[in-house]
């Protein structure tokens, strides 16, 4: 909130400059002998109409920046604030509105900038997921060909290394898993027994029957 204390205190300079031009002109007036009474009255008049200016003047700025304010603490989303300002009918908050406008404008280019990367690394991660797959799956034709124990040593390996493949394309898509996944009927016990199948090695070295 603005007091009218500190907004006198912010107009000091031109309220002094307002007394020394009023003895100024009372000192001059002295020289035609007007009627003191004239004089006090014309310093008084003066006095009045400058003051009841700024008082109009702070109500008026006090209730934009008051209304600023209570937005402000309602808006979740503060920079929204500047689509919830009214155009303000004082030249300072004229200037404050111009100001964040350029200072959200800004903002938003640079958002924009934001997503356009994370986009562009986004399509970069699906395409190394995509290209690392089918040496993948090789490996997994040339090891059903060729089994012994290292071929399922390896194999195991190379399952595991599909997990973190699709944790990684997970992690690339977390922002858009909406468009990714849907909903339909399954089969929940051959998806289990499929689990259970590829990673059946590692149920037996930690002892899990079924």
């Amino acid at each position: 909130m603005i007091k009218l204390s500190k907004f006198l205190k912010d107009r000091r300079k031109t309220i002094l400059l307002l007394i020394f031009s009023i003895l100024t002109t009372q000192i001059f007036l002295l020289i035609y002998e007007i009627h003191p009474l004239i004089r006090l009255y014309t310093a008084l008049i003066v006095l009045f109409c400058y003051f009841l200016g700024i008082l109009l003047e702070y109500e008026k700025e006090k209730k934009f920046y008051e209304d600023l304010r209570n937005k402000l603490e309602e808006l979740e989303e503060k920079y929204l604030i500047v689509e919830m300002l009214q155009k303000p009918n004082f030249l300072e908050g004229e200037i404050l509105k111009e100001v964040l406008e350029d200072t959200n404008k800004s903002m938003l280019e640079h958002v924009d900038e934001y997503k356009q990367r994370q986009e562009e690394y986004k399509e970069y991660i699906e395409l190394w997921i995509h290209e690392i797959k089918l040496p993948i799956a090789t490996s997994h034709m040339i090891l059903e060909n060729n089994p012994g124990q290292v071929s399922e040593n390896l194999e195991e390996e190379l399952i595991e290394m599909e997990d973190l493949v699709e944790q990684v394309l997970f992690y690339a898509r977390s922002n858009t898993v909406e468009k990714d996944y849907y909903i339909t009927k399954c089969n929940l016990k051959s998806m289990v027994f499929e689990v259970m199948k590829r990673n059946k090695k590692v149920f037996l070295e930690s002892k899990i029957r079924y």
